[in-house]
């Protein structure tokens, strides 16, 4: 989630949100799950479109430096793209995903494309890599690096994942690199990748999860950080999803903490929230997630 070069690094909720944009973030959930969620997906929009679009801006936890940084560096790996990486992410799921030549490929929350580009590399001329994002300057964008790079067997379309735009059984693998997180119904979202996947198709996801209780007011903070906005569940409750969608061999592959400092919270927090956050033993960490479906 770093800056790349060129771009200016800034601290604190101001490098990626107003102060009303910032009150939204925190404050309590509403009653009306369907309101939250409509709200949820806006904020997720706004704030991954200003990534593209507001030059020097960022919006994550590397804008405050190493301590907050979750993304892991691509430079180096076959098919890489500079223009195309903006370390939004938290993981490299293709380390992981045993892409093979020929093979089709989705991105879910492809962004400007870095994790479309490696794939690519991996499934080759006879593959197909489909870039699937929310938002549509990521997408324009991702579109724009494609022409540069003039492969024909790549394709960005915009869509939720909790409604993916695209048929049944078209991915042998589905990637997704600290995405469904942001997802407010994470049951329709594994239920769509089961969907899109052919039978005996695999994942390899990266993503943020809690470990144990987060008390509600730090929870809130870490929403703030984890990518602007997040709805991050506990590591078992993910892990469970993913079964209950019809996923079996589902095996965290790598985990990684997230690091909520004292002087991040005392900025939010009054100091009892914060005695009560560190004593709780809850903790924020990445994970990369692997699976297949079932059937």
């Amino acid at each position: 989630m770093s800056a790349q070069a060129g771009q200016s690094s800034c601290c604190g909720p101001d490098c990626c949100s107003t102060d009303s944009e910032v009150e939204v973030a925190l404050k309590p959930r509403s009653e009306n799950v369907e309101r939250t969620n409509v709200e949820t997906k806006q904020l997720v929009k706004e704030k991954y479109a200003e990534v593209v679009e507001t030059t020097g801006s960022c919006c994550g936890p590397a804008c405050c430096g190493t301590e907050f940084d979750v993304s892991e560096s691509y430079a180096g790996k076959d098919g890489y793209v500079a223009e195309a990486d903006y370390s939004l992410g938290c993981g490299i799921p293709t380390d992981v995903s045993e892409i093979k030549e020929g093979e089709t490929v989705v991105d879910l929350g492809s962004g400007a494309g870095n994790d479309v580009f490696v794939a690519r590399s991996l499934v080759g001329e006879k593959g197909r890599v489909i870039g699937v994002d929310f938002t549509p300057a990521m997408v324009r964008k991702a579109r724009t690096n494609l022409a540069k790079l003039g492969f024909t067997n790549v394709e960005f379309t915009q869509g939720d994942i909790e409604d993916i735009p695209l048929e049944n059984g078209v991915a042998d693998i589905i990637i997704s690199n600290c995405v469904l997180n942001l997802v407010p119904d994470k049951t329709k979202a594994f239920g769509e990748m089961h969907r899109i996947l052919k039978p005996g198709g695999r994942f390899a996801i990266s993503d943020i999860v809690t470990v144990g209780e987060l008390p509600s007011a730090a929870k809130s903070v870490a929403e703030l950080y984890a990518g602007c906005v997040s709805g991050a569940v506990r590591k078992e409750e993910y892990v469970a999803g993913l079964q209950a969608a019809g996923f079996s061999d589902v095996v965290i592959r790598k985990e990684k903490p997230y690091t909520l400092t004292t002087e991040l919270l005392s900025k939010y927090l009054k100091p009892e929230e914060v005695e009560e956050y560190e004593k709780s033993g809850g903790r924020i960490v990445s994970v990369t997630v692997t699976g297949r479906r079932a059937d």
